[in-house]
């Protein structure tokens, strides 16, 4: 899920502009759309300069998130234990916002933790971790995402066997999502962070293949960019694996802040039927305030709402 992506300021003399639908589009769109916005929020230092928009104390994030109309926040933990799930369910209720997704990457950044590491015990390591999170996200209703704790095929276990473990790990820990009612959220990275699956449609082959259950997929816009020919395409074409959305332009920021033709993007996302997070997994640039007003403001102005939170 982290990014080397460049740190490239907008300009902040006008107002980024966001390519709307055709007109006879949005008078098919309905008033009140069931897509939700969510904001991304570490609690983990070691991700410091990653893309996540606010960073630091839970409280004091989740004030920002419900000032700036969020209607969720994705949340980046240390661990499982960082927070209870009674002290994580009154913040999110104090402050009107539910828990879109919780990430697991801390697990890599921290500890080193993978599900495809050709060391037996890393990999038992990685589905506690992994599991733990399970059972916090379950407690608000929320799955958890596999990005970076996916690992690579390293030259000494090579492919084949990169893929089995990867297949042992989600089968095993997507049973334990469906147990609590939820799925798990697998996403498929660009090239330059996995050599796994970098293609949503291959990544919804292995899983249909390998006969995964309560597995979803994570589809990332900033990925998708570098390795899909047609984002719109391959939205539509993995639309029964689809669970969760990153909203990230081209260039790891905010949407509008760099080159995506996002109309199309959400014209997909609309015609399948999609009704889960746009979440802002962006650098917090120019500011943290900032990338999460326009993010706000591109999701009212593609979804053509200005509605309350929670509509």
């Amino acid at each position: 899920m982290l990014t080397g992506s460049p740190k490239i300021k907008p300009r902040r003399d006008r107002q980024p502009a966001v390519r709307s639908l055709p007109v006879a589009r949005q008078l098919e769109q309905p008033l009140k759309p069931r897509i939700r916005c969510a904001v991304t929020l570490s609690m983990v230092p070691e991700s410091k300069g990653g893309p996540f928009v606010f960073s630091g104390d839970l409280n004091r994030g989740c004030a920002r998130a419900a000032a700036l109309g969020f209607d969720a926040v994705e949340l980046f933990l240390p661990s499982a234990e960082a927070v209870t799930p009674s002290d994580l369910r009154s913040v999110l209720k104090k402050h009107g916002l539910a828990l879109a997704a919780l990430g697991s990457g801390a697990g890599w950044i921290k500890h080193r933790l993978t599900l495809t590491s050709p060391d037996p015990s890393v990999r038992v390591r990685a589905w506690e971790f992994i599991g733990s999170l399970i059972d916090l996200g379950a407690a608000l209703d929320a799955p958890v995402i596999i990005g970076s704790m996916q690992g690579r095929v390293e030259p000494e276990s090579g492919r084949k066997q990169a893929e089995k473990w990867l297949a042992e790990g989600l089968k095993s820990l997507g049973r334990r999502a469906g147990r609590h009612g939820i799925p798990l959220l697998y996403e498929p990275l660009n090239r330059y962070e996995t050599n796994l699956f970098n293609r949503a449609e291959d990544a919804a082959a292995f899983l249909s293949s390998r006969k995964i259950s309560h597995v979803k997929l994570l589809c990332d816009l900033f990925h998708m960019n570098l390795e899909e020919a047609s984002i719109p395409a391959a939205l539509r074409a993995v639309a029964g694996y689809l669970g969760h959305v990153h909203f990230a332009d081209s260039n790891r920021q905010a949407i509008g802040f760099g080159h995506l033709e996002t109309a199309p993007i959400i014209e997909a996302l609309l015609g399948v039927g999609y009704k889960g997070y746009l979440s802002a997994e962006v650098l917090p640039l120019p500011t943290p305030e900032a990338a999460a007003r326009q993010t706000r403001n591109a999701f009212c102005q593609l979804l053509k709402t200005d509605q309350p939170r929670h509509a």
